[in-house]
């Protein structure tokens, strides 16, 4: 009887980056000398980089092809204007302005939207998002559905906001005191979850009758497209595009790292509706980031970052990106590893508290488990847990998350499933003596964003 094709990545590789696999005695000795960090080590000393899918990507031919053809002017560079005319189709948002990165359209918008004491409503901030709102003294408030803090549970949308939460929180806190209100898609610090198109129209219409401005958090809306085609009724038969262009139709703006789902290695921008909050938002940018034609960008980067958001809604390739991530989630699950469920569209997410559950929580255990992993095999990965979550402002006690997770975030279009078979048995193996692993304490902390410069000592060593 004949069978199915695979499915094979719908390109062709035609440049490689050599790797190396370092020994363990090296590990060892680079792992104590970067502090315990991952973030610390030098990237040749890293086998299979999973550390971030963000500004990661692999470009393609199209996309160095458009780097030779950057309008490097000052102003009205002929790439601004590409890049605003791609996002007005695809997103419907007259107004664009460009940034370096993500974290720089947040600061824009915060600096003008608000003020200290303000409560910023969320599905679940990432680390950045969060970080600006206290920064300007606000209190940020994650309103995610109860299921998303259940990582077995199998749900399709589990990145989705209360609406109920979010008119309880208005009515305790007052409108007047709530500038904005987000969603992040796809819900990152959850599990990379999606949020469903009912429930973005259902936070709309909380947001329409209070008069909220409701902004996305829009780095990797293409996979949010995704799992909505794939998941939920009434949209099977719709493009991507078309998904795209509905979600954006219910919010007032957006943030976007470009670094994700515009498959560039720099770059970001604020999208908005309204002319008035454009010009805002635009005197804060000549500060931040440079004129609003160019916003701290190339001319060559935001030629690419146009080419890549129009490349990133191809059917065929969120196909192979999404299906790559399941690849690996689907071999952990059937080892035993507990993972949250189901799969995100970026990454797959370890669950470290069911993984380490003899680590007590402030000896952080998620952060445990990427030295392991490193060690292990070269594979580097991040802590979405504890120490990313930072310290209460007004007790300075640990911000325990609900979440205690470690993300393997795998680049778009970089490694092969062969790599992934390496990464699911460096797992397979900590796990079968997980019981050997032991939790870490600081030896130095920032006092903001502590994760990215921390650095650790074994608890052992203490």
């Amino acid at each position: 009887m004949e069978q199915h094709l695979p499915l094979a990545e719908p390109y062709r590789i035609k440049v490689v980056e050599p790797i190396r696999m370092t020994s363990r005695e090296e590990r060892e000795m680079l792992i104590r000398q970067a502090g315990y960090n991952p973030f610390l080590l030098p990237s040749e000393a890293v086998y299979i980089d999973l550390l971030t899918d963000s500004g990661t990507s692999a470009m393609s031919d199209r996309q160095w092809a458009g780097m030779m053809v950057g309008d490097e002017a000052y102003a009205g560079s002929r790439n601004f204007y590409h890049l605003q005319a791609v996002v007005e189709e695809l997103m419907g948002f007259k107004y664009v302005i460009p940034t370096h990165q993500g974290r720089a359209a947040e600061n824009i918008l915060f600096t003008v939207m608000l003020h200290e004491g303000n409560v910023v409503p969320n599905n679940m901030h990432f680390d950045t998002t969060k970080a600006h709102v206290l920064h300007k003294h606000g209190r940020p408030v994650d309103l995610v559905i109860d299921a998303a803090y259940e990582p077995g549970l199998p749900l399709p949308f589990k990145g989705n906001m209360n609406p109920a939460k979010l008119e309880a929180l208005i009515a305790q806190v007052g409108r007047e005191n709530i500038p904005i209100v987000m969603l992040t898609l796809t819900c990152n610090s959850g599990g990379g979850q999606p949020v469903s198109m009912a429930n973005i129209r259902e936070v709309r219409e909380v947001c329409r009758r209070y008069g909220l401005p409701l902004f996305l958090d829009a780095c990797r809306f293409a996979e949010n497209a995704y799992f909505i085609k794939q998941r939920e009724e009434g949209y099977r038969d719709k493009t991507v595009r078309e998904i795209v262009k509905e979600i954006f139709s219910y919010a007032d703006g957006c943030t976007m790292s470009a670094k994700k789902d515009a498959l560039v290695n720099i770059g970001g921008f604020l999208a908005l509706r309204d002319q008035d909050l454009y010009q805002k938002c635009s005197v804060w940018a000549v500060l931040f980031e440079g004129f609003p034609t160019y916003g701290g960008l190339a001319g060559r980067d935001m030629e690419a970052m146009a080419r890549g958001l129009t490349e990133v809604v191809d059917e065929a390739y969120l196909a192979s990106r999404i299906g790559q991530v399941r690849y690996l989630a689907e071999q952990l699950t059937a080892a035993g590893i507990p993972i949250v469920q189901p799969p995100g569209g970026h990454a797959v997410y370890l669950d470290a508290g069911a993984f380490l559950p003899h680590i007590p929580r402030d000896q952080f255990p998620a952060w445990a488990l990427t030295v392991a992993l490193y060690l292990e095999g070269g594979v580097r990965a991040v802590e979405i847990g504890t120490v990313l979550a930072g310290r209460n402002p007004e007790t300075g006690a640990h911000d325990y998350p609900r979440l205690d997770l470690v993300r393997l975030a795998i680049p778009r279009r970089v490694y092969t499933d062969r790599h992934m078979d390496v990464v699911a048995r460096a797992v397979i193996n900590i796990y079968s003596r997980r019981d050997q692993i032991r939790g870490l304490c600081f030896t130095y902390e920032a006092p903001v964003l502590r994760h990215f410069t921390a650095r650790f000592k074994p608890v052992d060593a203490a």
